[in-house]
Order: C-alpha cells, then sequence, then structure tokens
C-alpha cells in the first residue's frame, strides 16, 4: 500500500507543488492521476520512488517510510518500482533484447557488467516480458526501427523484466495517436488485472483516462480535489479539477477539454 500523510513538496524556488495530500493507494489499483500542467501530478507520482525528495509529512510504501531511506536502500527499494515516461528512454542503437536486459544490470556483479554478460535465465525473463507485451518477435530488432507505440511496449517491458509491485507512468501515452495509445493503455490494463501490480498513472488524456483506470485522481494547484471511480467523474468534478478552462487553453495544456470529454466527443 502507499500512503501519503499531509505530504508537502516545496521546491528552491519556493514553488508548492504539493499541499497537505492525504492519499491511500491498494496494492493492484490502477489509478489516473488527472490534471492541468503544472498542477503536480508529476510531481505527485515521482514522490513515491523518491525521484523528488517530500518536504513535509510522510510518504509510506508497505509502511517503509521512504524519506528515511538512504543508499543502498534507496537502490533496493526502487528495484520494486517501474518507472515508465514518455520519452521511452531506450537505446535507439541496441536490440530490443538488450534494451530490456538492462533492467538487469543493478543485480550484475562487475565483470558482467563491464562484459555486457547476462545469465540464461535474465535472458529468458527479458523475453517472457517482451511476450507480455506482445512484441516478442521484436526482439532482436534494433529499437530505432520501431514504431512509437512499439518503442513505449519495449519500455513496459523492461520494467516488468525487474518483477514490480508498482508501476508508475509520467504521461506514457502523451506522444502517441489515438490507435496506438488504445494499444499501449491496454497492455497497462492487462498487466495490472493479471498481475495484480500497482499503476499510478499521469495523463492528459481524460476520456483515456475514465475508460482504463479503475480510480481517478483529479488535482489542481497542487492539492487533491477529486477522489473516486470513473463512473463518478461529472462535468461538475472535471470544472472542479480544470476550472474555467477555455478550449483554446486545453489545447496549448495538451489535453482534452473537460466539456469534450463528457459529451463524448474528442
Amino acid at each position: 500500500m502507499i500512503e501519503f500523510i499531509n505530504v508537502q513538496k516545496t521546491y528552491h524556488n519556493g514553488t508548492t507543488a504539493l499541499k497537505k495530500i492525504n492519499l491511500k493507494i491498494e496494492q493492484g489499483e490502477f489509478v489516473a492521476v488527472i490534471g492541468l500542467s503544472g498542477a503536480g501530478k508529476s510531481t505527485l507520482i515521482r514522490c513515491i520512488n523518491r525521484m523528488h525528495d517530500i518536504t513535509d509529512g510522510q510518504l509510506l510504501v508497505d509502511q517503509v517510510d521512504v524519506s528515511k531511506l538512504h543508499g543502498k536502500q534507496i537502490r533496493s527499494f526502487r528495484r520494486r518500482i517501474g518507472m515508465i515516461f514518455q520519452s521511452f528512454n531506450l537505446v535507439n542503437r541496441i536490440s530490443v533484447m538488450k534494451n530490456v536486459l538492462v533492467s538487469f544490470v543493478p543485480d550484475l556483479p562487475m565483470w558482467r557488467k563491464l562484459a555486457g554478460i547476462f545469465t540464461s535465465e535474465q535472458k529468458l525473463l527479458a523475453l517472457e516480458a517482451l511476450d507480455k507485451v506482445g512484441i516478442l518477435d521484436k526482439a532482436y530488432i534494433r529499437v530505432d526501427q520501431l514504431s512509437g507505440g512499439q518503442q513505449q511496449r519495449v519500455a513496459l517491458a523492461r520494467t516488468l523484466a525487474q518483477n514490480p509491485d508498482i508501476i508508475l507512468a509520467d504521461e506514457p501515452i502523451a506522444s502517441l495517436d489515438p490507435v496506438t495509445s488504445k494499444i499501449v493503455m491496454e497492455d497497462f490494463k492487462k498487466i495490472n488485472q493479471t498481475m495484480n501490480i500497482s499503476v499510478i498513472m499521469n495523463i492528459h488524456h481524460v476520456e483515456i483516462a475514465l475508460e482504463y483506470a479503475s480510480r481517478i485522481i483529479g488535482v489542481r494547484e497542487g492539492e487533491i480535489v477529486f477522489d473516486g471511480a470513473p463512473s463518478e467523474v461529472t462535468q461538475h468534478m472535471l470544472d472542479m479539477i480544470y476550472g474555467n478552462v477555455t478550449e483554446e487553453d486545453n489545447e496549448d495544456e495538451e489535453t482534452a477539454s473537460p466539456l469534450k470529454v463528457v459529451s463524448g466527443h474528442v
């Protein structure tokens, strides 16, 4: 379980990104975090794996106080938490298989790291991870020969190979077309349901969040203004999350207009 207790995050420039966040996320939930750019969505999920340190309060993961971890403890803790980025974070000039095997590098003895030699078991786990996201046939193709959607699935396979309890996804479909976005979201949903992995996703596309997530958290100006099931998201709730935002403003923020989402026209 992930638990935020009066969590605050203030950056060095004085900007307060999170204000008194109180939140519990049970193991196996699929949570979509929505809101305008700058609302605190990315900060919220990046505090979970200590990419950002909190300023005040407590953040517990399975009763472990994340802010009190140091050195090897942090590295060990992060092995349990996969992270997916909008930019994929892959090495384009090497194969899909080698990109997935990168997830095992922290576990290798130094001589294997230097030689780039992985065990047979690690290679099998990498292939199994690729199979889970439907791109096993791409294992020995260079990453730069893949489409954007396929590259995001490689990133997801690399995360699965480390056998995480939690996957954090920071705008994973922002650079993908609508059809590819749904394919990738289906992968996230299948992994969440079949492997009981918690998925916490920061996402601009409200209509996709409502379709795939089991829980929606709306963030506005560093505060949680909505927390509930997709079926409870009404126009009023979207107004609370997004405020009086014009269609033009929403396009600037790279997010769909709440009114368009509710009416079903995307």
